[in-house]
């Protein structure tokens, strides 16, 4: 686990390996095909050599819920140690990380129509607006989501309009936490200057790698604007520079913002979390992943001696 930018995926990559393991990928942005620059997603080579599960798995106009994920990812990790191989969990969508330790309220599934009139709500008066409507119907819901979270506002609100019921009373219908053992690493960077300086190199290098030639392209296949995925960080920004509401210098400035505050909701997320190693350090390079398996190895044949 770990903020946006601390090299998770190559870590999970040095696992493979290590020892007998499989990735799964815990990140919302990656199951969406033709979504490459914007998501950091890895390349084909890179995924030909250490294969990912959830990855590609729906079409950008199609929604993927934590439902979905909680699905995919326990079906997988039964396949996985059926097998006899160790599944690593890989990524920075915490809430799904979540959703498997703790289980999962049985919500309603997604109604389009109703998420469309929220967003265009949403676009004339501003999310933090959203949010107080948000807290008037699920009080509870608003207090764990920050005002400027659109997409966890919008689903929130979603729910309530949909069903009358508050995310807490659907908590009654839960999906149950997973059985497996887990062994939690998060990967930081003991400077927060040294996170930030990687996370705005990454947008340069997804704008030089061709981020508006694929959101262009998105379009040009009918992607809906408006469709989740194209909500995405990154995305969100190039779609109002194309469309004339920011100039260049500001949607980069705007993605790198977004960026940062990511990060900063995943570590306040992370710091509440029990029983996580946190594997600090300011380069994170190769040369620093031999200690981390060796790390992730003694204490994950702990655990296996102790759950058995």
């Amino acid at each position: 686990m770990g903020p946006t930018a601390t090299g998770k995926t190559d870590a999970a990559a040095q696992c493979t390996e290590a020892f007998s393991s499989s990735i799964i990928s815990v990140d919302s942005s990656l199951v969406y095909n033709d979504m490459n620059i914007g998501t950091a997603k890895p390349d084909d080579a890179f995924l030909s050599q250490y294969p990912h599960h959830l990855v590609n798995v729906r079409h950008p106009n199609d929604t993927y819920s934590v439902a979905d994920f909680y699905d995919d990812c326990t079906a997988a990790i039964r396949d996985i140690t059926a097998e006899g191989k160790v599944p690593v969990l890989a990524g920075g969508t915490m809430f799904y990380f979540n959703a498997l330790e703790h289980g999962l309220s049985n919500l309603p599934k997604a109604n389009q129509e109703l998420r469309a009139a929220i967003t265009e709500d949403a676009e004339r008066t501003g999310w933090p607006k959203q949010h107080e409507r948000l807290a008037a119907l699920d009080e509870g819901s608003a207090k764990r989501i920050d005002p400027m979270d659109a997409q966890r506002i919008q689903r929130a609100l979603e729910i309530v309009l949909s069903s009358g019921k508050t995310v807490a009373e659907h908590d009654v219908h839960r999906k149950p936490p997973i059985s497996n053992p887990m062994f939690k690493v998060a990967l930081a960077f003991s400077q927060r200057p040294v996170l930030h300086d990687r996370i705005e190199r990454r947008f340069d290098i997804m704008l030089e790698r061709g981020l508006q030639a694929e959101v262009e392209g998105l379009l040009n296949q009918g992607v809906d604007p408006q469709a989740s995925s194209m909500r995405m960080i990154g995305y969100r920004q190039m779609l109002e520079y194309l469309q004339g509401d920011l100039t260049y210098e500001i949607m980069k400035q705007k993605g790198v913002a977004a960026t940062r505050q990511l990060a900063k909701r995943q570590l306040t997320w992370l710091r509440n979390q029990s029983n996580v190693l946190w594997w600090m350090d300011e380069g994170l390079e190769a040369v620093s992943f031999p200690l981390l398996i060796d790390l992730i190895q003694r204490n994950l044949e702990l655990l296996l001696i102790n759950h058995t």
